[in-house]
């Protein structure tokens, strides 16, 4: 594919989406143990919740293939099969904090390393069974 015209520039990921099949737990997890604030959420469908200048959405997969009713917003119908990964930015001392908080609150650790780079990453699993992990941005040269 060859482009005739300058692409314009992504400024950032506004949105990242895991699927999930419980939105009281997904709700439990998201906003009780990780402290992120609900914006929105809609029984059966989705919640979302605010993370830094960005935005986590959480979606029950089987009704984000619905398509939209009549006069509803044109939104394409999407949604995953299987676990997906959503990565948080997070120092490493404040990766030490939320590793003991996590603890405290039941959550198993899957996974606490430095990568060959030296960035610390800190993995979990949240209700649906999604990776969760939190990392130094440094983990891709973002610091």
């Amino acid at each position: 594919m060859t482009s005739v015209s300058a692409v314009p520039a992504i400024s950032g990921v506004l949105e990242s989406a895991v699927y999930v099949e419980d939105l009281d737990a997904t709700e439990a997890f998201y906003a009780g143990v990780l402290g992120l604030q609900r914006i929105a959420r809609v029984d059966g469908r989705h919640a979302f919740f605010r993370c830094g200048a960005g935005v986590v959405l959480t979606f029950v997969a089987s009704a984000t293939r619905v398509a939209p009713a009549e006069g509803a917003l044109p939104v394409p119908t999407h949604g995953a099969t299987g676990e997906g990964h959503i990565c948080f930015a997070m120092s490493a001392s404040d990766q030490a904090v939320m590793r003991k908080h996590l603890e405290a609150e039941g959550v198993a650790i899957d996974a606490d390393f430095a990568w060959p780079n030296g960035a610390r990453s800190l993995y979990v699993r949240d209700p649906a069974g999604n990776s969760i992990e939190f990392a130094e941005p440094k983990l891709w040269g973002l610091e």
